[in-house]
């Protein structure tokens, strides 16, 4: 007879957080691809789905998730170089938000090539902790 431990929420999301993370920056690509096609498309919804707010939401979010995963990773494997690289991809995305809207597509390459080096970051956490 086997029996199975009761993993809490808490718990739960602190053992998949890489996961969770690598799919949220999954989700942040095709938003990002998303309104760069809708803003070409049609400008009105374009314009709705670029207001700052999203972008401000959504990096909140990948930061709670980078300090926990990749901090969670620090202290179980010992290895900063999952959490540099994940930083790195989080400082990109920050200063991403200060480049322009202004249709040229440089704020969209470097909000994709942080969000790339996050994800990055969340996989060699994954792989060094497992």
């Amino acid at each position: 007879m086997t029996t199975h431990s009761r993993i809490s929420p808490l718990g739960w999301i602190e053992s998949h957080a890489d996961r969770l993370a690598i799919g949220l920056s999954g989700l942040c690509m095709v938003h990002c691809l998303t309104s760069a096609i809708l803003l070409a498309l049609l400008s009105t919804a374009g314009g709705m789905l670029l207001n700052p707010i999203f972008h401000e939401i959504g990096l909140t979010i990948a930061i709670g998730f980078g300090i926990l995963a990749l901090g969670r990773g620090i202290a179980a494997h010992g290895y900063m170089m999952p959490a540099s690289v994940g930083a790195l991809g989080l400082g990109i995305m920050a200063g991403a938000m200060s480049l322009p809207h202004d249709g040229s597509g440089l704020e969209t390459i470097w909000t994709l090539v942080g969000v790339g080096l996050l994800a990055l970051g969340h996989d060699l956490n994954r792989r060094a902790t497992y």
